[in-house]
């Protein structure tokens, strides 16, 4: 399974740039509630299997949790599958940009 990690700085650069990322938050409800990237996807890691159908496996998408390892976790499934993932490292404790608060 191989998939690549970027730090918090990384992907917040290429959403000040407009780039097209697609970012998919796995932590838990309370957690996303508490603050999450604005125009992330929250699918809980223990529901990732559903998420199969709602992520396009050519598309990169960056996989968030609260400090990597959950989102790690989901990398290693969903590049199993052949999707493009990269771990954002750190998570959400490094990020410093915008955050978005509620369902």
């Amino acid at each position: 399974m191989i998939f690549k990690e970027q730090l918090p700085q990384e992907v917040m650069i290429k959403i000040q740039n407009n780039e097209p990322v697609f970012v998919l938050d796995v932590r838990e409800s309370d957690e996303w509630e508490s603050g999450h990237i604005p125009g992330a996807t929250h699918i809980p890691l223990g529901q990732i299997a559903r998420a199969l159908n709602e992520l396009k496996s050519s598309q990169e998408t960056v996989v968030v949790c609260r400090s990597g390892n959950r989102s790690r976790m989901a990398c290693e499934y969903l590049s199993s599958f052949g999707y493009n993932v990269v771990n954002m490292k750190g998570g959400m404790s490094d990020w410093t940009g915008k955050v978005e608060y509620g369902k």
